[in-house]
């Protein structure tokens, strides 16, 4: 006869043996105490858990030690992302994230009289909108990790394109975003973070070091291709480790396989 917490000595071939921790003989339950990144964004977000998103990447790189949860929204820019704040990172009742990332900019920098005017959002106000987020990020946590991440650049033969593709001769030929006002709403991004005391990454100017970026990174002029998607994961994990935050160091959220004796396994959690 066995007590709760202890393993029988020996077993018969018709049944294997059964350990009881004694938390679970108590009716007790072990919780899974995981931290989350939150990926907050516009739709370069949304689609970061597609098949060679960076989110998905980022999800990979911290698995079993940190949750990745996605909180994009495509078509987004800061002044309505204000409006969902308090719902996705309120203030009480739930353990704040470990690291936040703030990916918009791409649709406030959309130019009026153009079609995606209805998204423009000055820049100033823009700079004001992140303000106010990373305010409330700070409310949340002291401690949490804050990353401003700029938009993208812009290629506007390639909108064109896509454009033309989805609307023929209908489409419009000036476009409605461009790479020099993308360059106007980073820099005030950066500027942000600087005088915020955060984390920026600076994919606006990091894409464009490389030649021939315009097709090798954005799939639409404006969203990412898989390529594109690697340059954001990668620079989001260099962050993440500058600080610490280091996959391969984090403890997982429960034991290791190779921790689990076989014949009593409760003994690697307790």
């Amino acid at each position: 006869m066995t007590t709760p917490g202890s393993c029988p000595s020996s077993t018969s071939a018709a049944h294997s043996p059964v350990c009881l921790a004694p938390s679970a003989a108590a009716g007790e339950s072990q919780e899974m105490v995981r931290p989350r990144m939150v990926l907050f964004g516009d739709s370069i977000t949304e689609q970061s858990f597609r098949p060679g998103g960076w989110g998905a990447a980022l999800a990979d790189t911290y698995s079993r030690k940190a949750d990745v949860v996605v909180r994009g929204y495509g078509g987004y820019n800061t002044r309505w992302a204000l409006f969902l704040l308090h719902q996705i990172f309120p203030l009480v009742g739930i353990v704040p994230p470990l690291a936040t990332t703030v990916f918009f900019g791409a649709n406030d920098a959309a130019l009026l009289g153009r079609t995606g005017e209805r998204q423009h959002v000055p820049v100033a106000e823009y700079k004001e909108n992140l303000k106010k987020i990373v305010n409330h990020l700070k409310d949340c946590s002291k401690s949490m990790l804050i990353v401003l991440i700029t938009p993208p650049p812009i290629d506007e033969d390639g909108r064109e394109r896509f454009a033309r593709s989805l609307y023929g001769e209908e489409a419009r030929k000036l476009p409605e975003r461009t790479n020099e006002m993308a360059g106007v709403y980073a820099s005030q991004c950066i500027e942000l973070a600087r005088e915020m005391n955060i984390h920026c990454i600076d994919i606006w100017s990091k894409m464009q070091e490389t030649a021939g970026w315009q097709k090798l990174y954005l799939s639409d002029g404006l969203h990412l291709t898989p390529e594109g998607n690697a340059v954001v994961h990668k620079e989001v994990v260099q962050t993440l480790r500058s600080v610490g935050l280091k996959a391969e160091e984090m403890p997982y959220d429960f034991p290791h396989h190779s921790r689990i004796d076989g014949s009593c396994p409760e003994k690697a959690f307790q």
